[in-house]
C-alpha cells in the first residue's frame, strides 16, 4: 500500500484538524483532579443530546458551540466525561442528557454532526465529535457483554465496568474502508446505495471483517458491491465518523476490470464517470455531490480537481 499525494486541495478533511485539545487521558482515574478541574472557574462544558448541541452565531460572524461554566451546568454525576485541555489551561466536559436546555435568548439552535462540523472551529468540531462518539457508545452499550449485568461509567466517560464480573468495557470504534474507483481512463466509480435518494451517488465503502487487512477489505468490498476487480491501493486519509461509531479509512484505488454487476443488497446502482459527464451531471441535478463534511466528497474532489458543488447538510 502506498500513500496517496493530494497536489489539488489544501483545505483539510472535516474534522481531521488539530483541535488544540489534549485528551489528557491520564487524569480520567483522577477522582481529586476530575472535580478540582469540574470546579474551576474557567472550566466549560456543553450538553450533548441526541448526537445534538446548541450551536450559535457570534456577533463577527462565527460560529460556535454553546457552552457554559461548570456551575452553571445542568446537573449531572454520572453523564459527565471529561474531553480534554486546551493550551490556556481550559477543561472541557461533555454532559449527556435526554434533551437539549432551552436558550432564553432564542437565538441559538440545535444541531448534529453533519452541520455544525462544516460551521465550528477546529477545538469545537474536535470537541463535538469526541462527546458524540461517547454518547453514542453510552446509550447502546449499558449492560455487560461477558454476564448481561448493568454496567458503570468510569474514568470519566471513557469505561463501562461490570460490578458483577468486572469486566471493563471501553468505547467501540468500528474501521470502515471508504474508495474512490478509478480506472485506466481516469474515470471515477460511483454508487447509489438501495435507500438513497435518487440522484445521490457517492464513493462505495464499507466496513473492515475479522482477520481482514484494510487493503483486502478494499478490494472486497468494490468486488462484492460493484463486481469490479481492484489493483493497486492508495491510502489518502482517515476520518472520525461517530453515526454511530465508524473511522474511515480514505482510499483512492485503481480499477483492473470496468464491467459493473452491482450486488443489489446495498449498491441499486454504480455508473462510470469522466470529469465532464460528472460535471454535467452536477450542472443538470441528475447527481447530488455528497455532504461536504463526509471524506467522500474530498475523495471525489481530489480526483475532479476543483472543489463539488455545495449541498446542504440538513
Amino acid at each position: 500500500m502506498t500513500t496517496w499525494t493530494d497536489h489539488t486541495a489544501d483545505r483539510p478533511i472535516s474534522l481531521t484538524a488539530p483541535s488544540g485539545i489534549d485528551r489528557a487521558a491520564h487524569h480520567r482515574l483522577d477522582e481529586a483532579w476530575l472535580a478540582a478541574a469540574w470546579s474551576h472557574p474557567s472550566t466549560r462544558c456543553f450538553v450533548v443530546s441526541g448526537g445534538q448541541v446548541l450551536i450559535d452565531e457570534t456577533p463577527d460572524g462565527r460560529t460556535e458551540l454553546v457552552m457554559s461554566p461548570s456551575f452553571e451546568a445542568p446537573l449531572t454525576e454520572a453523564h459527565r466525561y471529561f474531553l480534554g485541555i486546551d493550551d490556556d489551561g481550559v477543561s472541557y466536559f461533555a454532559l449527556q442528557k435526554d434533551a437539549l436546555p432551552g436558550r432564553m435568548d432564542q437565538s441559538a439552535r440545535p444541531a448534529g454532526l453533519r452541520e455544525a462540523g462544516l460551521l465550528l472551529s477546529p477545538r469545537d468540531a474536535g470537541l463535538m465529535v469526541h462527546a458524540v462518539g461517547l454518547e453514542n457508545w453510552q446509550r447502546t452499550h449499558r449492560f455487560c457483554s461477558r454476564c448481561g449485568e448493568r454496567t458503570v461509567i468510569a474514568a470519566a466517560g471513557h469505561i463501562r465496568r461490570c460490578p458483577a464480573c468486572g469486566a471493563e468495557h471501553y468505547p467501540r470504534t468500528d474501521p470502515a474502508v471508504i474508495m474512490a474507483v478509478t480506472d485506466e481512463d481516469d474515470r471515477i466509480l460511483l454508487g447509489r446505495q438501495v435507500h438513497w435518494p435518487e440522484g445521490r451517488f457517492s464513493t462505495l465503502a464499507g466496513f473492515v471483517e475479522p482477520g481482514e487487512s484494510i487493503e483486502q477489505s478494499v478490494r472486497r468490498e468494490v468486488r462484492e458491491e460493484a463486481g469490479i476487480t481492484v489493483g493497486e491501493v492508495e491510502y489518502v486519509a482517515s476520518q472520525p465518523w461517530p453515526f454511530p461509531s465508524s473511522l474511515m479509512l480514505g482510499f483512492m484505488a485503481r480499477a483492473t476490470s470496468t464491467k459493473i454487476d452491482v450486488d443489489g443488497d446495498e449498491i441499486h446502482e454504480a455508473r462510470w464517470f469522466s470529469r465532464d459527464e460528472l460535471r454535467a451531471a452536477f450542472e443538470c441535478g441528475e447527481v447530488m455531490p455528497p455532504y461536504g463534511i463526509s471524506i467522500a466528497a474530498r475523495l471525489i474532489e481530489m480526483w475532479y480537481g476543483k472543489p463539488l458543488p455545495t449541498r446542504s447538510a440538513i
